[in-house]
């Protein structure tokens, strides 16, 4: 696996996260884990005017929690192979499922090691936010999203059913270093 770097998107990564975008829908996905709504956003612009003002608390939306999302860019090509959200903080509905961190890889780049670096480098940018014990979730049938929590220090406290749909929920201590 080469090394990831974590980006905050800007109007320079259009063509690049339109394109990744467009490879889930291409493998016939329809939603991105953490990807701050780009799934379902009408425009570049839109989204990204979305995630910049989710960042600060006077210009969130009420009804989200202030969040960051970055891009995961490989260091050796620039390509970017996924995408990661922190939330600065959990609702009761991030508390029971979503947590403070969603990720997703690029479907061309999977099984490579990139989620599990993604993750540890998100796991990182929370120690700039204070969040020291950091819930993750998954889905149950996701083995991989699991096996990538556990990898990074991930302990299931509990699985939540949610009509038929069975969510996991693991914490991570993010001690200071």
């Amino acid at each position: 696996m080469e090394h990831l770097k974590l980006l905050i998107p800007t109007v320079l990564d259009e063509s690049d996260i339109w394109s990744f975008r467009q490879e889930f829908f291409d493998y016939g996905e329809d939603e991105i884990s953490g990807d701050g709504g780009l799934d379902r956003a009408g425009s570049y612009k839109e989204w990204l005017e979305k995630t910049m003002s989710a960042m600060n608390r006077e210009t969130c939306p009420s009804y989200l929690v202030t969040a960051t999302v970055y891009i995961a860019r490989r260091v050796s090509d620039n390509k970017i192979v996924g995408i990661t959200q922190l939330r600065h903080y959990l609702n009761d509905g991030l508390l029971m499922h979503g947590g403070h961190i969603g990720y997703a890889v690029r479907p061309s780049e999977r099984r490579k090691g990139y989620a599990r670096e993604m993750l540890k480098l998100t796991l990182e940018k929370c120690k700039d936010y204070g969040i020291l014990d950091v819930l993750v979730t998954c889905s149950k049938g996701n083995i991989g999203s699991a096996k990538t929590i556990m990898s990074n220090g991930g302990v299931l406290e509990n699985e939540i059913d949610e009509d038929g749909d069975v969510f996991q929920r693991y914490w991570i201590k993010n001690e200071r270093v």
